[in-house]
Order: structure tokens, then sequence, then C-alpha cells
């Protein structure tokens, strides 16, 4: 693990979070246009549905190529970025998120949309689990606040996603698909001529690795969570703009709102709250208030109230920046590998999850894709509970 962690030069534990290395700083920016295609897709999911004459099952199927492509490549990703390199893996992973995204919004049918995004899901899995490695390499400040600046990046990303993708989807609903890859474009000429080139890591990391990394039970024990978790996280991104109702702009407004939540509870709520509470305690808290929450919308959706749904959405995104932090600032310490492997096999368990959800859920009515969502993060704090001994010993302070 010491190879990541000096890689710009030995860390300043006591830098403040906003002092950083211009590297730190190139590569969440990248992270958050990377992040804005999480998002982006939503307030034009009924759109493409009514253009396309698609049913709300095919484009869910939008999410559910993503995540799987994304989870299965995660297993990839150190093997080719300890051959390859940091920068070189993440502007790999860059262009072909530009080129996906460009053929997506190229795209005639849903079913081609769904193949590329399962082409955006391989460029996105390079490009997540390089940046994450790579910002806490790169940061002056510890892990711990190198993590928060990563989430905060995730959060503005997905905020804004939505927002930008309700703006040009109410032009076409091509736009979102057209306006991620030129965005990506200029992260790609961000990270070419500021990021640093890096020397190779001396140790390869092998195609087995973050499959053997699941043998340590700490890191196992929160992938299996986040993969419970995550089922419930698409279950809300894939299907409630289906039942609140709105045109684009309204939509992109409601998941701006989620997003604003997300990313301010990750970089200010939940440092102060890790610093008072265990760390099982906090994650089961919060997912099971997440669980609440999916089923006040399977209430709302039964009773065709958009406005509970609405508020729901919001709200969940304080649930959700919370536990991002949380679990991932705990991944980062809980087995002895490298951060960028620990981190993908976390990543490939988790996204499984989210590239279930969609699929499973487009089967069923909206308030039963709620409901089954809100009994499998319950299932998640479950685990959590019955293998809490394996936690015990993460340091969450991150240094």
């Amino acid at each position: 693990m010491e190879s990541e962690s000096n890689l710009a030069g030995g860390r300043q534990k006591g830098a403040g979070l906003l002092s950083q290395p211009k590297a730190v700083w190139a590569v969440a920016f990248a992270c958050v246009i990377s992040f804005m295609g999480l998002g982006l897709v939503d307030p034009i999911l009924p759109a493409i549905a009514k253009q396309l004459h698609a049913t709300d099952s095919q484009v869910s199927l939008l999410f559910t190529s993503y995540n799987l492509v994304t989870g299965i490549a995660m297993l990839i990703t150190g093997f080719i970025s300890s051959r390859l390199g940091v920068k070189w893996t993440l502007l790999t992973g860059m262009v072909l998120i530009i080129a996906f995204a460009a053929l997506g919004g190229s795209s005639s049918t849903v079913g081609q949309i769904v193949g590329y995004r399962a082409g955006w899901g391989l460029g996105n899995a390079l490009f997540i689990a390089t940046a994450l490695s790579a910002i806490v390499g790169f940061s002056t400040s510890g892990t711990a606040k190198a993590i928060i600046l990563y989430e905060a990046a995730l959060g503005l990303g997905i905020s804004v996603g939505p927002l930008l993708g309700g703006e040009l989807g109410s032009i076409s609903w091509k736009g979102p698909f057209f306006g991620v890859s030129v965005l990506m474009l200029l992260g790609f000429i961000f990270i070419t001529f500021v990021l640093p080139s890096t020397p190779k890591p001396k140790k390869r990391v092998s195609l087995a690795d973050p499959v053997k990394a699941l043998s340590y039970p700490a890191l196992l024990t929160l992938a299996v969570v986040a993969f419970l978790y995550n089922y419930g996280f698409f279950t809300l991104m894939a299907f409630s703009p289906y039942v609140m109702h709105l045109d684009e702009h309204g939509l992109g407004y409601v998941f701006f709102g989620w997003g604003i939540m997300l990313a301010f509870t990750s970089v200010f709520v939940a440092p102060r709250l890790q610093r008072r509470f265990s760390l099982v305690k906090l994650i089961s808290w919060m997912l099971t208030l997440f669980a609440l929450d999916l089923g006040v919308m399977a209430l709302g959706a039964v009773n065709g109230s958009s406005t509970t749904v609405i508020i729901s959405v919001i709200v969940a995104g304080i649930f959700l920046g919370i536990n991002n932090t949380l679990i991932t600032t705990a991944v980062m310490q809980s087995a002895p590998v490298e951060r960028s492997t620990a981190s993908a096999s976390y990543s490939f368990v988790r996204f499984l999850g989210g590239g279930l959800s969609p699929w499973l859920g487009g089967m069923l009515s909206k308030p039963a894709a709620f409901t089954v969502g809100a009994l499998v993060v319950l299932l998640g704090v479950a685990v959590l509970i019955i293998r809490r001994k394996h936690l015990a010993n993460i340091n969450m302070d991150g240094h």
C-alpha cells in the first residue's frame, strides 16, 4: 500500500481539505463529469420511453447494462492500471466514456442505447477505480479527507448531472448523451496536461487479486452490504422518475436537490457523525432510514401522490451521502491490499446490486419495486449487524 500512498511524495496529514495539489483537482474535476453520467439519464427516462416506443422496463435496462459491465470490469481495472499506470488508465477510461456517450446520443432504438451504455460502463470502471486511488494517493491531507473530496465530486456530479440532463433533455433526449461526451473531452484535456506521469507500480496486479481480496472478512462484509444497499439506490434512480409525473425540467430540479443533499451530507455531516458514533451503528441507522424512505415512496406511488415521492427522493440524499462516505472510508481500511485492489473488489460486488435492481424491478409494479428495494436494504442492515465483529478494527480516522 506504500507505493500508492507516496504518489505525491509524502503526505502532509495536517493539510486542509482544500489544500490539494493540482493533480488532485484535475482528477476531482474529471470525477464530477464522470458521475454526471450516473444521474444524467434520469430526467429523460420517460422521454426515451415515449419517443422510442419502449416500455419502462426496457428503458430501465440503461442502468442494468451500465452497472453490470461496470461491476464486472472492476475485476480487470487493477490488472490494467498496474501495467499502464494511473494516468493512462484514467485517459483510457475517459476515451471510452467520450465515445460511447456520443454513440448513445446517435442511437435510434432503446436496444442500441442499452448496448452503448454497457461500453460506457467499461470506461466508467477504468476511470472510477483508478480515480479514487489516485485522489487518495496524490492528496496531501490524508486518506479520510481525500475520500471526502472524492465523495464531494461524486455528489456534485450526481446533482449537476440531472440538472444538465433536464435542460438538455428538454431540447432532445439525445442532448444529455452528447453533453457528457463534450464535458468528458474537456476533462480528458485537463488530465492530459495537468496530471503528472507516475511510475508504474513495482508490483503488477493479477486478474485474481480483486477476487482474493474478498477473502478478508471486513472487505467482504462491506461489499455485501453495499450490494444490498445499491439495490435500493438504483431502485430510486430507475423508477422514481415515472411516479413523479414531471417533465424533464422538473425531474432535473428534483434530482438536483437530491444530489445537493447527498454532496452536503457526505462532506460536512458524515465526518462529524463518524467522530461521535461507531461505524456499524451509523451505517445501520442510515440504511434503516433509507429503507423507510423507500417505503414512503411505495406508499406515494400507491396513492398517486407525486409530492410524497418528490420529497422522499430529495430526503434520501441525506442518508445516501452520509452512508457513501462512511462505507468508502471503511473500505480503504478494510484489507491489507492496495487501495485500488480494495476499491475494485468492493465496487465489483456493489455495482452488481445496481445492475440487478432495475432489471428485477422492471418486472414489478412501481410500488412493489420500491417495497422490494426497501426490504433488500434492510437485509443489508441485518448482514452488517450479524458480521459487525469483522469491522471492529477499522480505523475511521483514515491516517
